[in-house]
């Protein structure tokens, strides 16, 4: 061997696919064995049709190290212009507390969590979520706030859904204050067009008017409006509530701790971003919207909505409220399509406000106020006029034909400001500017130094905010580093996240999320480009962003990639509306139907009706297949107005199936558009792709395939990829030129890529991997699933395979045979593996009844086994049941989950013994994870709504004075 091949063969040991991939060459073998093929080759052969078989992935580039790829990236941020952004419009440079940057944002035990579907193993950050609810309703003045939503233009188009949705379809027109910001508006007008809604824009002074004559269902208002302006909405709010219309005020949370909150001027609902609440502007995301409602609004709330119960033993404990009333489960039904949130950035936020307090938030506000009002002095001291002498943190200098030079100027300083017409210039002040910078400003301005100026006052004495604000005792209690240091760790010990246990989902691919992907969302590169700043100041995103596209254009054997959707559910929604602009490019204006198998994702009909689609639901064969036979006579029945067929590939029960070029070549004869669901891709990458099936659009979960990882509940990426026909048709934004086609249909996201700032860690996972890295990756997944599933089948029925005995990346276990021999739940099992340390596979989804287990390729074979072992055990646990020899109704199965106080309490009733109610296994007592609370009760909390924080101890006392009376 020579001097180079030596160190080439020594270079191997530093391939990132290595410790990706949990299983090794030897551990692959052994899993081989089990499920019955020689390699991982043959192996596939058997998962993956022939038909479909094969991706070319050449145009990937080799795999680079760990330390390469960050060093790659290292130098793409550092492309990005570094000048500060005064541009406002909703977005805003803020300072992220370095506690929280360090424990929240960058440690895996908040950022790899799941979704709080598992209460019990989730009350740390059901607890964060409470924080964030209760201080969007004391700053809004509303009683009810759900736990967040994408950006704030989708938050706007979710209010204006809820409204018309409220209104029962009494009017189909919105009004609009012109004084929004333009981005939101965009989305707003995107969302409206589908579904009949006509918008009308009108001037702030003309509202109460054409309110009387439209007679809307809504109007929309911006509070301060977009260039600063600063008035009472309460004449604005009553004229639309006149005619029967609800109020809706997308709201700056700072200027709330300053201002009297749209909640006492009337409003019904309030929108807004808490960007500013120390979460990085990051290119325009991810960003942590809000929303609050009035109560009677509640049940139409979309997303999350975090709620107060009681446990088992009746202590208080956290759950999802109302969660058979998240909207995407209504199917067809539904007026939004959101199944998640932005959990970890409003996490960050809710911990900002824990961190300043009322006291430190108002100091902010005043102070940001205050360098507005010296700039507005400087401003008129240089022979400038405002645009409006009431404001925030916003002046909109009247500047005629100097508009340029002011422009030309403050870039020279170092400044983005916005150009909002020919003459006007605005600029937003944020708590990140500097004196020295503020006397830049006004020496720019021509005013002189910053001491001889004389800030006049501009917020409205009768707009002053009397109300008090986030009183809670949370707010007042963490304000040294020490305290907030072990607030964070308390609640992070409370949770199950991917750094304590495999998160075996179906559908759902929690995978390794590892460090060298995660580092450079936090260089200040990256984290500090304002979303609007010019094109040729964000020239490394921009070069990052398009190698991204064209690598998943690669993996998806697709033309053309928009990564401006900012979730799955925007991905299916805006892939969705490319294939209903093409066929109006067609003059096909007539195809509406689109066609959804029974088993797919309750987002996908959701989806479709906000395109203005009208469902037709497609049955599913007792393989789980869908049914030819029904497809083909619904398509037939429907070929004249046949839009689209959605299907999930591999299906959603975990196979793929044989048919499915033919079932894409049949939608195409009657006229139609296949778009996949990509939220199983995982099973698909270097395998085969979107294009080799016939589909022609789909989206990519970049949140489950490629590594962002699931934070709690968001933040998530979900790109469309489109074929050629459909690439003119892809979303654009209005301040973007690359941000999609001229010919697109608007912009589905507030931001032009959507959530820029995570888009690095997909980048670094594609980088590092290479081709034959995501390929392996592929095949490792699927092994994985099917050694569960073979390991597994002796005690739990195996639901779905495909036709040579093979799952795909998922296996469905059947547990409802249970319930008559033992009277044991799926539910109790899921609890169960709480006690055994693991968080529970996908329940009763797509079959009722049953458990969904994804393991991923990043799992090792210990872990595997672990999993499997406990699977077994609870099995053996439930036999007990059914043969009589432990109690039907008193067992570990129905008590579980349980706690460290229960086990360790001095007395003990059960028959069963405490050991192995806690330690059922020898490896839990290795490193035992012990659930907080008993089992919630979802019934109380839904019938005594509590969504706001109060000491527990509180909650208790209530709980026990209602049990007195």
């Amino acid at each position: 061997m020579s001097a180079l091949q030596e160190l080439a063969a020594l270079e191997e040991g530093t391939e990132f696919a290595r410790r990706h991939i949990g299983p090794g060459p030897d551990d692959i073998a052994a899993m081989l064995r089990v499920v019955g093929a020689a390699s991982l080759e043959e192996m596939a052969g058997r998962t993956v049709p022939a038909a479909i078989a094969g991706a070319d992935l050449s145009a990937l580039p080799p795999p680079a190290t760990e330390a390469e790829a960050i060093a790659e990236l290292r130098a793409l941020s550092e492309r990005n212009s570094r000048v500060k952004s005064l541009i406002g419009l909703g977005y805003h440079g803020t300072h992220t507390p370095p506690v929280i940057l360090r424990n929240v944002l960058e440690n895996p035990g908040w950022y790899t969590a799941y979704t709080p579907y598992q209460a019990e193993i989730a009350q740390g950050r059901l607890e964060a979520l409470v924080n964030f609810q209760t201080m969007v309703t004391d700053l809004t003045g509303l009683p009810v706030a759900n736990a967040s939503l994408l950006d704030e233009g989708t938050a706007a188009a979710e209010a204006v859904a809820l409204a018309h949705a409220a209104q029962k379809g009494k009017s189909t027109t919105l009004l609009v204050a012109a004084d929004l910001h333009p981005q939101t508006l965009a989305v707003v007008r995107t969302r409206a067009e589908p579904v009949g809604l006509r918008v009308v824009v009108v001037p702030p002074a003309g509202i109460a008017e054409a309110a009387a004559a439209e007679k809307p269902f809504a109007l929309l208002l911006n509070y301060p409006g977009t260039t600063g302006e600063v008035r009472d909405l309460t004449p604005e709010i009553a004229a639309v509530q006149a005619v029967g219309g609800l109020a809706i005020v997308a709201a700056d949370p700072l200027s709330l701790c300053l201002l009297t909150p749209p909640g006492e001027m009337g409003a019904d609902v309030v929108i807004g971003s808490t960007q500013r609440f120390g979460v990085p502007l990051g290119y325009g995301g991810p960003h942590a919207a809000y929303m609050a409602v009035k109560d009677g609004l509640k049940r139409l709330l979309p997303g999350r909505l975090v709620g107060v119960s009681v446990d088992a033993a009746g202590n208080p404990a956290m759950r999802l409220a109302l969660q058979t009333r998240e909207q995407h489960i209504r199917r067809e039904k539904a007026t939004s399509n959101i199944c998640t949130a932005q959990v970890l950035l409003a996490v960050m936020a809710g911990m900002y406000a824990v961190w300043h307090g009322p006291e430190g938030l108002a100091r902010i506000a005043r102070r940001v106020n205050l360098q507005a009002r010296l700039l507005a002095d400087a401003a008129r001291r240089g022979g400038f006029t405002l645009r409006h002498t009431a404001f925030f943190d916003t002046i909109a200098i009247e500047a005629g034909d100097r508009a340029d030079a002011l422009m030309q100027g403050a870039f020279e300083r170092g400044f983005n400001l916005w150009r909002v017409d020919a003459g006007c210039v605005s600029i937003a002040l944020d708590e990140t500017v500097t004196r020295e910078e503020l006397a830049s400003l006004a020496d720019l301005l021509g005013a002189g130094a910053l001491d001889a100026l004389h800030p006049e006052a501009s917020l409205p004495e009768a707009l002053a905010r009397c109300t008090p604000y986030l009183t809670a005792e949370v707010f007042r209690s963490h304000h040294s580093e020490h305290a907030m240091l072990r607030y964070l760790k308390r609640l992070e010990d409370k949770d199950v996240a991917l750094n304590r246990s495999m998160i075996p989902l179906g559908s759902c691919t929690m995978k390794l999320n590892a460090t060298a992907e995660m580092i450079p969302i936090t260089f200040p590169g990256f984290a500090n480009i304002h979303p609007f700043a010019p094109e040729d100041q964000a020239e490394g995103y921009f070069a990052m962003i398009k190698r991204l596209e064209s690598w998943l254009c690669a993996v998806t054997g697709f033309a053309a990639v928009s990564l401006q959707p900012n979730a799955g559910s925007q991905g299916e929604y805006a892939g969705l509306l490319a294939i209903r602009a093409w066929h109006r490019a067609q003059g096909n204006d007539q195809r509406n139907v689109c066609l959804i198998p029974s088993s797919a994702h309750g987002t996908n009909p959701a989806s479709a009706v906000m395109a203005g689609m009208k469902v037709v639901v497609v049955g599913c064969d007792r393989d789980g297949n869908v049914d030819l036979k029904d497809l083909e006579a619904k398509a037939a029945q429907h070929a004249d107005r046949l839009a689209a067929l959605m299907v999930t590939y591999p299906s959603t029960h975990g196979v793929f199936e044989e048919q499915i070029r033919e079932i894409c070549a049949l939608i195409h004869r009657h006229g139609g558009q296949v778009y996949m669901d990509g939220a199983n891709m995982n099973a698909q990458v270097g395998l085969t792709s979107p294009a080799a099936i016939g589909a022609d659009v789909c989206h990519l979960n970049l949140h489950k395939t490629f590594c962002i990882p699931h934070g709690g509940g968001g933040p998530g990426v979900g790109p469309i990829g489109v074929a050629a026909h459909l690439a003119p048709h892809l979303p654009n934004h209005p301040f973007h030129r690359g941000a999609g086609p001229a010919t697109g249909y608007g912009p589905v996201s507030s931001a032009p890529f959507g959530s820029a700032a995570i888009l690095p860690i997909s980048y670094a996972y594609i980088r590092m991997m290479g081709a034959e890295g995501l390929t392996r990756a592929t095949q490792v997944a699927i092994l994985s699933a099917n050694y569960i599933a073979r390991r597994l089948e002796g005690h739990f029925p195996v639901l779905y395979r495909g036709l040579r005995g093979m799952v795909a990346h998922e296996c469905i276990l059947d547990c409802r045979g249970f319930q008559q021999g033992g009277g044991v739940l799926v539910e109790d099992i899921a609890k169960r593996l709480q006690d055994y340390g693991y968080h529970a596979p996908t329940m009763s989804w797509p079959v009722s009844g049953t458990l969904m287990v994804e393991p991923t390729e990043s799992e090792p074979k210990e872990e595997l086994d672990r999993f499997c072992d406990a699977m077994i055990a609870i099995r053996a646990e439930i036999r007990a049941v059914e043969q009589g020899r432990s109690d039907r109704a008193d067992n570990p199965l129905k008590n579980a989950p349980h706690t460290a106080a229960e086990v360790m309490a001095s007395e003990w009733t059960h028959p069963y013994s405490r050991e192995e109610a806690a330690f059922p296994l020898h490896f839990v007592r290795a490193h035992k994870y012990w659930p907080p609370v008993k089992r919630v009760d979802n019934v109380h909390g839904d019938r005594n709504l509590v969504c706001t924080c109060a000491p527990l101890e509180a909650y208790a006392e209530r709980m026990h004075l209602q049990a007195a009376e």
